[in-house]
């Protein structure tokens, strides 16, 4: 058994390596406007030991995904002509993205629903053509990542334990955390990015940041973990490795710059990182550090890779946004430890 178990979470991580390699191959050859979201998507769903999902649930999950962003587009009027309103109204938001994980939805709808909104609203108060460039990069990304999900289940279906064991107990879902827990976890993590999205609101140059946008988002789904002394641990762990992870990969890239090289670079993280991902039959116990770091790697080097291609200083850029990224990293570990200090957990009944 234990050796069916390993050979199943071998068969994971290689399929986190195929499908995510394959996608960014895809999406860099065809260039369009925000191309690497597909492969965050792509990366993200592998990384769960999801099945493959039918074609009809494929269908709702790029609509679960997509619907927030162009839903946010109907905050930019209130934005552009009662600034204040439409800033109450982006902060309610947020906060629904948030209390919608908290409440036990998944933390991968719940992160790209806070990542459409605050996308949108902030990059559409600068410019609707470019708002629009990215609501329509974030709908095609959905599309192609769910496409490469199904693409890597295909090239590398799942083995089963049932041959030698027989037919699994489905595991009963979790219990659903309690209102006053998730209304917490929920706030916490609103109080957190709310600073953040607001400086992005206000900013003239948000449309350069959309990769710092992503990070943003990944670290309100990981402050509303209950645990939040590990949770400061480990967004400072995921941002370190997933940095280092990049550094290397860039320090090579300089070396021979080349989309062959770089396809196989990501493939390589998501065979290393991977293996702290899945373990037998289940999850790493930090498995979740483990897959943001991985998310950290790939959106820290793939923009910058692509600034190469047209020629501006990508080098500048990419130390640029590796110190920001660190920077938002250790704000987002004080600003929990300060919130719990001011409003502790009450502690539960046995």
């Amino acid at each position: 058994m234990a050796k069916t178990a390993t050979d199943i979470a071998n068969r994971r991580i290689l399929r986190l390596a195929l499908g995510t390699s394959l996608c960014m191959a895809f999406a860099l050859l065809i260039n369009w406007p925000l191309s690497f979201m597909s492969a965050v998507f792509t990366m993200f769903l592998l990384a769960l030991p999801l099945p493959p999902p039918t074609l009809k649930s494929g269908v709702k999950f790029v609509v679960a995904l997509v619907l927030p962003a162009y839903a946010g587009m109907l905050l930019l009027p209130f934005l552009e002509y009662a600034r204040w309103s439409g800033v109450l109204l982006v902060m309610l938001a947020l906060f629904g993205s948030f209390y919608y994980s908290a409440r036990g939805g998944s933390p991968i709808m719940g992160m790209f629903m806070t990542l459409g909104i605050t996308m949108v609203v902030t990059v559409g108060s600068i410019s609707s053509d470019i708002m629009l460039m990215v609501v329509n990069g974030i709908a095609i990304g959905a599309a192609c990542g769910i496409a490469f999900f199904y693409l890597a289940h295909a090239l590398l279906p799942d083995l089963s334990l049932q041959q030698a064991n027989g037919p699994a107990p489905r595991p009963p879902a979790p219990p659903k955390p309690a209102l006053d827990v998730a209304r917490r976890t929920a706030f916490r993590s609103w109080v957190v990015v709310l600073p953040l999205v607001v400086i992005f609101l206000f900013s003239s140059s948000s449309t350069s940041y959309v990769a710092v946008m992503i990070k943003v988002a990944s670290m309100g789904q990981q402050a509303s973990s209950e645990a939040s002394r590990s949770m400061g641990m480990e967004q400072i762990e995921s941002t370190l490795w997933g940095g280092l992870g990049a550094i290397v990969a860039w320090q090579v890239m300089s070396i021979w710059p080349s989309l062959l090289l770089f396809i196989l670079l990501i493939g390589l993280a998501c065979l290393l990182y991977g293996k702290r991902i899945f373990w037998e039959v289940g999850m790493h116990p930090k498995a979740g550090m483990w897959s943001y770091a991985l998310l950290t790697m790939i959106i820290l080097i793939t923009p910058a890779v692509m600034d190469s291609q047209g020629g501006s200083n990508a080098a500048m850029a990419f130390y640029t946004r590796l110190l920001l990224f660190v920077v938002i990293a250790i704000y987002g570990t004080v600003s929990v430890a300060v919130f719990d200090t001011f409003w502790p957990a009450r502690p539960r009944p046995a």
